[in-house]
């Protein structure tokens, strides 16, 4: 993993690749190798692909308290200007699909596209109040829990009930590794984010990904937000899970890179 400094954090990420920039955000569990090996490795032929571990997960430093989604997004400009990326394609999962917009909201001449995948436009934007209290003490809990009984808790509501046992095993070891303090500071910053007011302003290319098997974020959060996005494409992967980009990560590049092609903007 290589290292940068921004605002008085150190930011793990991995770096593949020649090409346009392609800057990958993973939910709020796991880190940029457990959520992106599939495109760090499939997508770096053809671009530079940059996977940051959060601040709060991975190998990064834990955020300050109070932490909230703009302090993400700035950040993420801080790191993208640090590492001299222009205009990368940004693609989120989950929290990071969140930290996208809000990304884009704040700093809108950066992105060159997006893709959303399991995105939400914030808890507070996507789910009923009541269902984001529940998901915010719900997490502030599992916080508490020890490496074994959160995977226990959390990784059966991140993938279809087809996935392998493989997937399952990796990943569980992967978010074993979690920080509770950055746990929680992503789930408090997402618990009052509510990115919808920024939707109907997007004019960069948009590919929303989701799977239908999803049960986080199911197929009416992602209708809501290709209603609200203007020219935004729509694709939805059966019987796939929440954490697509690992359990479906052979389309998931696919999609990826046919999108990013057809924006006309990739190499010949």
């Amino acid at each position: 993993m290589n290292q940068v400094e921004v605002g008085g954090l150190s930011i793990a990420y991995e770096r593949a690749g020649s090409g346009p920039p392609l800057v990958l955000l993973p939910g709020y569990v796991g880190d940029a190798r457990g959520t992106w090996h599939h495109q760090i490795d499939e997508l770096s032929d053809e671009f530079t692909v940059v996977a940051w571990d959060t601040p709060g997960s991975g190998l990064s430093s834990d955020p300050p308290d109070p932490f909230r989604l703009p302090d993400y997004a700035d950040c993420l400009a801080g790191f993208i200007e640090a590492l001299s990326l222009e205009r990368p394609h940004v693609a989120g999962l989950s929290f990071g699909g969140g930290l996208a917009l809000e990304l884009y909201r704040r700093h809108p001449t950066l992105p060159r596209s997006l893709v959303l995948a399991s995105a939400y436009a914030g808890w507070a934007g996507s789910l009923p109040p009541q269902i984001v209290e529940e998901r915010l003490q719900q997490v502030l809990q599992l916080a508490d829990l020890p490496p074994d009984r959160f995977v226990a808790a959390v990784l059966p509501t991140m993938f279809s009930r087809s996935v392998s046992a493989q997937t399952l095993q990796e990943f569980g070891a992967n978010i074993s590794n979690f920080h509770p303090d950055g746990l929680r500071s992503m789930a408090r910053a997402f618990a009052e984010a509510d990115v919808r007011d920024v939707l109907g302003r997007i004019d960069v290319p948009t590919l929303l990904l989701y799977g239908d098997a999803d049960v986080r974020a199911p197929l009416d959060v992602a209708e809501k937000l290709h209603a609200a996005i203007p020219a935004s494409e729509l694709v939805v992967m059966a019987g796939v899970g929440h954490v697509s980009s690992v359990e479906a990560g052979a389309r998931f590049s696919t999609e990826m890179r046919t999108f990013l092609r057809s924006v006309g903007i990739a190499p010949e």
